[in-house]
């Protein structure tokens, strides 16, 4: 476990940043260059993303450990939910998770969902969510994922 994580709200000037470790964290599963190049426009974050999402980040003691993004457009849906490769298992995702619950409650949401890269799907089984469906990916034709969802 990190001892000292510190969530707070993302900065606008911080999108290349959020960017980077999403593309790192995404690579972290193994996929090849090609796939990471086909991924990237969907996974970069822009400041008019995170003008419309909450966006929160974990810091560990000055390094950015993840991030999370939760989008009230369509109900209560994670977004762009990454842990740096090197904070990985070590209850980075859990806290941020944590923040992104009591915001989503706040809003007078009643559940979180998510489209989880297949990976992820046991971390947010974890997390509580469970699979009820499939959804088509945002950069890969053809490929589909576990759509999930959290009762809150």
């Amino acid at each position: 476990m990190v001892d000292d994580i510190t969530i707070r709200r993302a900065r606008a000037d911080e999108a290349k940043a959020l960017t980077q470790l999403a593309l790192r964290a995404k690579a972290s599963w193994g996929y090849d260059a090609a796939f990471m190049e086909a991924c990237r426009e969907e996974l970069t974050l822009t400041p008019a993303k995170m003008a419309g999402w909450q966006v929160w980040v974990a810091e560990a003691g000055e390094a950015i450990a993840g991030m999370i993004a939760l989008n009230l457009e369509r109900g209560a849906e994670v977004e762009d939910f990454f842990v740096e490769p090197a904070f990985q298992g070590r209850g980075v995702g859990r806290a941020l998770m944590a923040t992104l619950q009591a915001a989503a409650c706040d809003a007078g949401a009643a559940s979180l969902e998510v489209d989880a890269d297949p990976n992820a799907e046991s971390i947010y089984a974890k997390l509580g969510f469970q699979t009820f469906a499939r959804s088509p990916s945002g950069s890969i034709p053809g490929r589909w994922l576990p759509r999930m969802r959290m009762q809150l």
